[in-house]
């Protein structure tokens, strides 16, 4: 009779640019049995966010490129989760790409990874869209190859898990020879989750991918509109209907909170808030912003991309909340053109709108209720 085979250890996990805990947490979710060794990140607001939640994880403050191959050795890991900056590559930034400073340490990474004494057996990489057409993309890739690594890319948004928030983001995964991927496509984007009983995988080609990224459709994108270049200039060219939006634009929105395989927002909203007020919009900026502001209600099933300034700025940093449920947009931004400023605050008024709080935003990107933001969070808004 045969012996059961031996339980395997678990994991040994470096987390780089660990952030508050994102990896880590969905480390937790995937059920691998692993151990983060060790995460390291400079963010010092970021880093009592992580010690917060993760007491008995060992936490490093220092610069990656400040390590040497003899401390990463010294941890013994065969995974590694990193998220690099991505400023260097978002549509609204310099895209200055490699010759962005804040690149030092992920090229770092890319130079130690050969001289490690031990391959870590599996990588996986966060980014921005824009990321997968940059120089940081090819120089890793190449890494990867020399290393003897086979690799898969991903292009996913949390609408991909039904999940009502913009927010696409590449990703790549990758295992130490000999190890595969059952779903491997070379020279080609994933833009949702391998289906093994289905031939029908949705693909782009990186070649192909190029030709979309402009500068158009990265503006629209940046709104939350998912639809082609030609949708977006079609609807440039219609009437405004209210606020700053078209027939198309309500049309697109109205298909998006009918999708009924995504969740409501109402189903990631706080419960038993009880004081709302430091999350209302103040009076000056509904006036200065009412037009642009991406408004959202409770049974919508949409809501766009938050970034760092939400709450600080207004205009193109995620989806406000329309807390009155009885009071319909378009009935409040009508003849808003014509009327004076106190009949405009008196108006948008009715509509009670707020940001998203910080647990409701976590709640969004898909962290687990266990996860405390700590007293840090609320400095967005106190």
């Amino acid at each position: 009779m045969m012996e059961p085979e031996a339980p395997r250890p678990p994991l040994r996990v470096l987390e780089l640019y660990s952030g508050i805990g994102g990896m880590h947490f969905a480390l937790k979710e995937s059920c691998i049995a692993a151990e983060v060794v060790a995460a390291i990140d400079i963010n010092t607001v970021a880093n009592e966010v992580y010690k917060h939640n993760f007491p008995n994880t060992y936490l490093c403050p220092k610069t990656i490129e400040g390590m040497t191959v003899d401390e990463f050795n010294r941890l013994d890991f065969d995974m590694i989760l990193m998220s690099p900056p991505c400023q260097p590559f978002t549509r609204i930034g310099s895209q200055k790409d490699v010759l962005d400073p804040r690149t030092k340490s992920f090229l770092h990474i890319l130079d130690i990874l050969p001289r490690l004494s031990k391959t870590p057996k599996y990588i996986l990489l966060e980014n921005v869209k824009g990321f997968e057409t940059s120089v940081a993309r090819d120089n890793l890739i190449k890494t990867l190859e020399s290393c003897r690594y086979t690799y898969q890319a991903f292009l996913l948004s949390p609408t991909t898990l039904g999940i009502p928030n913009s927010r696409l983001r590449y990703f790549l995964i990758a295992k130490f020879r000999p190890d595969t991927f059952c779903f491997q496509t070379f020279n080609q984007i994933l833009e949702h989750f391998p289906d093994h009983d289905s031939t029908d995988l949705k693909l782009t080609e990186v070649s192909s991918l190029n030709q979309t990224l402009s500068t158009d459709g990265n503006k629209k994108e940046q709104n939350n509109s998912e639809s082609c270049a030609d949708n977006s200039k079609s609807q440039a060219n219609e009437t405004l209907l209210y606020k700053l939006e078209t027939s198309g634009h309500v049309k697109q929105k109205q298909n998006q909170d009918n999708n009924l395989s995504m969740q409501m927002i109402q189903d990631f909203l706080e419960e038993g808030l009880q004081d709302p007020s430091p999350y209302f919009i103040p009076p000056k900026f509904l006036l200065r912003y009412a037009l642009i502001l991406d408004i959202v209600g409770q049974t919508c099933r949409r809501s766009v991309c938050f970034t760092k300034g939400y709450g600080h700025y207004v205009e193109g940093t995620g989806s406000v909340l329309k807390t009155a449920s009885d009071v319909e947009l378009a009935l409040v931004f009508q003849s808003f053109e014509t009327i004076s400023e106190d009949e405009k605050l008196t108006q948008l008024s009715k509509l009670k709108l707020r940001y998203f709080t910080p647990r409701e935003i976590a709640n969004l990107h898909g962290f687990p209720p266990d996860f405390s933001m700590y007293y840090v969070f609320l400095r967005k808004f106190r």
